[in-house]
């Protein structure tokens, strides 16, 4: 049975977010209401840790650098104003919360990205193309079949 509160957190979740974990970089468009006027604001940076999954209490941390200066904002992420998160980047990292990105400086702050996603993805790109190549030889072979039986 599915109580009341269940059927409300139900209808208050977002269904396009997108797969991310820490260490990877996310473009998050977050609508502002400033003086009666709306506007989009993206805050760019990486995901430091994740909390709840993909329940009605999920939240996730970005941080990003300002003018050498930390900046880190909990987001939560069925939050009604966050129009649309972009995964731009994905990182290669062991831990599960990446809070020692804060005492880091310089280059030593960077994250490593993953490389074996893209890996899959021209793979999987070149399987794609030796597919339709092979459809298109089937298609011309085919053709030239039929020329042949007219003659």
């Amino acid at each position: 049975m599915t109580t009341l509160l269940d059927k409300f957190n139900e209808s208050q979740t977002k269904k396009d977010i997108p797969d991310f974990r820490a260490g990877d970089t996310l473009r998050v468009h977050q609508q502002i209401k400033e003086a009666g006027k709306e506007r989009i604001q993206v805050f760019e940076g990486i995901v430091i840790s994740r909390r709840g999954k993909l329940g009605p209490n999920a939240t996730f941390t970005v941080r990003k650098i300002s003018g050498d200066i930390g900046v880190e904002k909990i987001f939560p992420l069925h939050l009604p104003t966050i129009k649309k998160i972009e995964v731009t980047r994905r990182g290669k990292v062991r831990r599960a919360k990446l809070y020692y990105l804060r005492k880091r400086l310089g280059r030593r702050r960077k994250v490593k990205e993953r490389i074996e996603e893209q890996v899959k993805k021209v793979e999987k790109e070149a399987k794609v193309e030796q597919k339709k190549e092979e459809e298109e030889k089937k298609s011309e072979d085919k053709m030239k079949n039929e020329r042949k039986s007219e003659k």
